[in-house]
């Protein structure tokens, strides 16, 4: 543990120096770059990270990505200019930065956030523990990782510890291997979930009455379809579950890089070998429209074929619904234009 602390302290050191000096890219250049100067910038700052510090940008990229999908940044009322144009979304409170117990929750003095037993250090050499500074708050993440060991499985025995939630460390596990195989951080593409060849239909259904299992509202869009008609995939995502479901028959769920899981039911088979775990893409085939559901296992025909999709977001408690027609809407208009 000595030997990775004098690591990080090295790091600091190089951190004087780089931070003056153009970002550059590491040897490892991301595979389709994107057209996004800001994307760009905030790889070239996690790729400088790893080079400092060892730990792999895609986990770092990964961690920012899980704190970006659990809020929309806003310029807060007396909040530093520079804290609203960040490149990262990491927001380590002033109560941990700065100590439980420190009367200055604007401290930025390392020295006085140590004595406090805060987490904040200086991670660009300019003698300052800014928690609204990019370089500084990604230096002291991972120093806080580094408590725990040098391996993904001790980075999140870390992240446990950080966030005290399983569900916030799988989801960053899952974004840095999907970062892994891509190699960059435009991950954003959509696609509508019928491929534009196959004949469908579809209305707003939000919010419907249900009545099978008990009384219910609808909580998602049914897209009609022809049986065997192709699913795909609506973005870039990992799958999470595929199986039965009382409700929802043959379903598929996937999650997607904002942390949205997709819900993909009544569906009459599955794309072959698929499973959790796998990596899936826009416009990837995951599974056939079918009519299952409503019963016990292989239940099907108590209603017309279509696809049940469903968007559940997550934001620190538990997943919660939101209406998928006007995201399908724009999506579809998409594809037409495409």
């Amino acid at each position: 543990m000595k030997v990775f602390r004098l690591i990080i302290q090295i790091g600091l050191c190089i951190c004087i120096v780089s931070a003056v000096l153009p970002l550059v890219p590491a040897s490892a250049a991301p595979s389709a770059p994107s057209v996004d100067p800001v994307l760009e910038e905030r790889l070239q700052l996690f790729q400088q990270m790893e080079a400092m510090y060892g730990v792999p940008w895609t986990y770092l990229a990964a961690i920012d990505q899980y704190e970006r999908s659990m809020k929309i940044r806003k310029k807060k009322k007396g909040e530093p200019e520079s804290a609203a144009n960040r490149l990262t979304a990491i927001d380590i409170s002033a109560e941990r930065w700065c100590g439980e117990l420190n009367p200055d929750d604007k401290d930025t003095n390392p020295a006085s956030i140590s004595f406090f037993g805060g987490i904040g250090i200086d991670g660009d050499g300019d003698g300052m523990a800014d928690r609204h500074n990019d370089r500084d708050v990604l230096a002291t993440f991972i120093h806080f990782l580094s408590d725990y060991g040098f391996e993904r499985d001790d980075w999140r025995i870390g992240l446990w510890e950080y966030y005290k939630r399983s569900r916030s460390v799988r989801t960053i596990h899952q974004f840095a291997i999907i970062y892994d195989k891509y190699q960059h951080l435009d991950l954003d593409g959509r696609h509508f979930p019928i491929p534009s060849r196959y004949s469908y239909s579809y209305r707003s259904t939000w919010g419907d009455a249900r009545g099978w299992g008990g009384r219910r509202i609808h909580e998602g869009t049914d897209i009609f379809a022809g049986y065997g008609t192709p699913v795909l995939s609506t973005g870039y995502g990992m799958i999470e579950v595929v199986g039965w479901n009382r409700y929802g028959g043959w379903r598929i769920g996937m999650r997607d890089m904002a942390n949205v899981y997709h819900y993909f039911a009544h569906l009459s088979s599955f794309k072959k070998g698929l499973k959790p775990g796998d990596i899936v893409e826009p416009g990837e085939v995951i599974g056939y429209v079918g009519s299952s559901g409503y019963g016990k296992p292989g239940t099907s025909g108590k209603f017309a074929p279509h696809l049940h999709y469903g968007m559940y977001r997550e934001t620190g408690g538990d997943e919660w619904a939101f209406d998928p027609y006007p995201y399908l809407w724009r999506w579809e208009r998409l594809k037409k234009k495409r």
